[in-house]
């Protein structure tokens, strides 16, 4: 997948958010609208609990050291998160959620 492709809650959502997006592209469609039309369209990635990232690490049966290679991320950081101190954000819970749904070889 590439890093730019977006996931659609279905395809007619699909559609509409690329005309939406051609709309922004030539000027009549500001910013803001655009990003309710984000919102309405693609899909939303849900927080991971600590113990939920533990599980999915364990199923993958990889170290957190491991985990964190393919998530660009320190060991500490996925230990932490394990922990509950912190929670993934970003392009790292992105990350954790495509594992969770599609096993580690879908960011490999």
């Amino acid at each position: 997948m590439a890093t730019n492709e977006k996931t659609y809650r279905s395809d007619a959502l699909a559609a509409i958010h690329e005309a939406a997006s051609d709309l922004h592209d030539a000027g009549t469609m500001d910013k803001r609208t655009l990003r309710r039309f984000d919102d309405m369209c693609l899909t939303s990635v849900e927080p991971l609990a600590p113990d939920a990232i533990r599980a999915l690490r364990e199923r993958e049966r990889v170290s957190q050291a491991v985990l964190a290679r393919y998530l660009n991320v320190t060991t500490g950081l996925v230990s932490q998160w394990e922990r509950g101190e912190k929670n993934p954000a970003g392009p790292s819970l992105k990350l954790l959620s495509l594992v969770r749904d599609k096993g580690l070889a879908a960011i490999a």
